[in-house]
């Protein structure tokens, strides 16, 4: 069967493992990216076999109820929060308040479009208010300044495709990864323009990223500190966490990870305040008959 741009495929010298979408064809060889994670890779054609529909649908259900189990964790991390506020607002509840938000402001910048759509549709689902941006990861170095300057966020994120290849060298040899140096320019900039780290937040880095020249440019969370996958939406739950915690708080690293789908092995970072601000008392709008 000849397989074209789009198709969903496995490998067979992984033994099917994964899922993927081929980005590309070119002669004899295709570029992948993972189905829900942001891992991108080259494989021979002859290595790869079209998923076929049935067993798309099962893994697809299954992928879901992984989201699904995840988004309800935070959930409940999110109301706890709530709860505390409405607990510091009132008093311990003696004095009855009305209180507004300032809400945080999201800049997600990602080299796939699909999953640019899927992060999007989280971030509303949460309540946050985001400007998606779809760029090369090539092209992420030259635009940030002038999107920084534009949008002016509280939160940054700097996401897309990735890899490890041990072929080009060791894990410590930044040119031995597909994108991480992109990823590294990307936040340096953004930190000349904003340098303080709790005054924007910055998470960098895909599948198998260079953890560790991504926290020393400047970035608060960043892949993949054991140089695996990670799913296409962890970024946005990392976004969350920090934009639903008080300003007066810090949030301790595992805090934040542990409403990913990747965990501590996928993500880290180093702990940073919160940049949700309360207000009050809250006005509702008005105007005279």
């Amino acid at each position: 069967m000849d397989l074209i741009t789009g198709d969903i495929v496995s490998r067979i010298s992984y033994k099917h493992d994964l899922l993927f979408r081929i980005s590309s064809i070119s002669k004899d060889h295709a570029t992948l990216h993972g189905k829900d994670l942001r891992l991108e890779v080259d494989a021979p054609l002859s290595d790869l076999v079209l998923v076929e529909e049935r067993d798309l649908v099962k893994k697809s259900k299954k992928e879901k109820e992984q989201e699904e189990f995840s988004y309800r964790l935070f959930r409940q991390d999110y109301q706890f929060m709530k709860e505390k506020r409405d607990y510091q607002a009132t008093d311990g509840y003696h004095h009855e308040a009305s209180y507004f938000h300032l809400p945080a402001k999201v800049l997600h910048i990602d080299g796939d479009q699909n999953y640019l759509r899927k992060c999007i549709e989280l971030y509303q689902r949460i309540g946050l208010h985001v400007h998606g941006v779809y760029l090369n990861e090539k092209d992420m170095p030259l635009e940030i300044g002038a999107l920084v300057e534009k949008i002016q966020p509280d939160i940054i994120v700097i996401t897309g495709h990735d890899s490890f290849s041990r072929n080009k060298g060791t894990k410590s040899d930044l040119r031995a990864y597909r994108h991480s140096k992109y990823f590294v320019e990307t936040v340096r900039e953004a930190r000349r323009i904003v340098p303080q780290l709790d005054q924007l937040i910055i998470f960098a880095g895909a599948c198998q990223s260079h953890f560790e020249s991504l926290i020393r440019a400047g970035a608060n969370y960043a892949s993949s500190p054991s140089r695996i996958n990670i799913h296409a939406l962890d970024p946005v739950y990392i976004a969350a966490k920090i934009a639903y915690t008080p300003f007066m708080e810090k949030v301790s690293v595992w805090d934040v990870l542990r409403n990913t789908l990747t965990g501590e092995k996928g993500m880290g970072g180093i702990e940073t305040r919160g940049l949700l601000r309360t207000g009050m008392p809250y006005l509702e709008d008005s105007s005279d008959e």
